[in-house]
């Protein structure tokens, strides 16, 4: 048995050592109280909100992780652009924001000019998917500090104070729809690369692919889908399933979650065979749903329209007053 702690990822000492700068960051905030960009620390989620008067501008900070690599492994650069779109432009629209503009920020050991060009390929072919601006960026050449490379970018996107959702409105008896996820997305790379290349190796066959192919799948970008359903149905609530898997949905409610998730599969499949604890599955990847939202009950079939146009989504349960993720389906209670 393997756990993320175990294979290096340990989330729980990670929250204690943040504690310090994030103290210090919400210091900060008073060097804007009263003025235009003045933080709001009190509804935001997956994304910063400083507040612009008619307006709130939206930003987000992430990289793609040790999904590098696998793509150093197999010299293949052409998605990795794509995951670092999608993982700062998924959490900007679940404050209902759409993504603006985008910087990225590339550590590399030495330039090398065809890899340069593969990663550019993969974050034009995000920004296309999202909608999103390329607008500047650094390379930093650092000998000395990386061995191979750091991908990460950060983006801001623009919500009008009426449109912001927070979660708030959620209610018991909400709908909860699930839009299914490409794969393992950005998350928890670093177990399932140690548990699963040394044993089979990168070329491994399984259920008609290679394990490569399962871990370099490019991460689901759900904007446009979403922005869609926000202009036809209410949408309480919206969680991007990413590191730290169901507990995600901690983040937009103090109520509970009854549902049942999609039967496990592909890469979650072999994961799980290997000695992952079940429960650990669901605490650490996003087991087939990237996206979640939360509508109200008489709106769920048009919600479910309106994203089955897109990607499939499936009703996956309801909001209870009961506290916790209950995964019914699996006999889980994540708290």
């Amino acid at each position: 048995m393997l756990t993320y702690a175990q294979a290096g990822v340990d989330d729980e000492k990670t929250q204690k050592a943040l504690k310090g700068i994030i103290s210090l960051a919400k210091a900060s905030f008073e060097f804007r109280k009263s003025k235009p960009g003045e933080p709001k620390e009190d509804i935001g989620h997956y994304a910063a909100l400083m507040d612009f008067r008619d307006f709130y501008i939206a930003m987000t900070t992430d990289g793609v992780g040790t999904k590098i690599l696998v793509a150093e492994a197999m010299g293949k650069y052409d998605t990795i652009g794509i995951d670092m779109i999608a993982m700062n432009v998924n959490d900007l629209i679940c404050v209902g924001a759409e993504p603006v503009a985008l910087v990225d920020y590339l550590a590399v050991k030495e330039p090398d000019e065809e890899v340069f060009a593969e990663i550019a390929r993969g974050i034009y072919e995000g920004a296309k998917q999202s909608g999103i601006a390329i607008v500047g960026g650094e390379t930093a050449v650092l000998p000395e500090l990386v061995n191979g490379f750091d991908l990460a970018g950060t983006a801001i996107g623009v919500v009008e104070k009426e449109k912001v959702i927070t979660g708030r409105k959620i209610t018991p008896g909400d709908a909860v729809i699930g839009v299914e996820s490409s794969g393992i997305h950005s998350n928890g790379l670093t177990l399932a690369r140690k548990l699963l290349i040394p044993k089979y190796g990168l070329h491994y066959e399984y259920d008609g692919r290679e394990l490569w192919e399962w871990l370099l799948e490019p991460t689901r970008i759900y904007v446009k889908p979403i922005l869609e359903l926000l202009e036809s149905v209410e949408v309480k609530g919206l969680a991007h399933i990413t590191g730290g898997g169901l507990l995600n949905l901690k983040r937009i409610t103090k109520y509970g979650f009854s549902i049942e998730m999609p039967g496990m599969k592909g890469i979650f499949k072999l994961i799980h065979e290997n000695g992952v604890p079940l429960k650990e599955m669901f605490r650490v990847f996003n087991m087939g749903i990237g996206m979640i939202a939360v509508v109200p009950q008489e709106e769920k079939e048009e919600a479910l329209e309106i994203l089955n146009r897109h990607f499939p989504a499936h009703e996956l349960g309801k909001i209870t007053k009961r506290a916790g993720i209950h995964v019914e389906n699996y006999s889980l209670r994540l708290i």
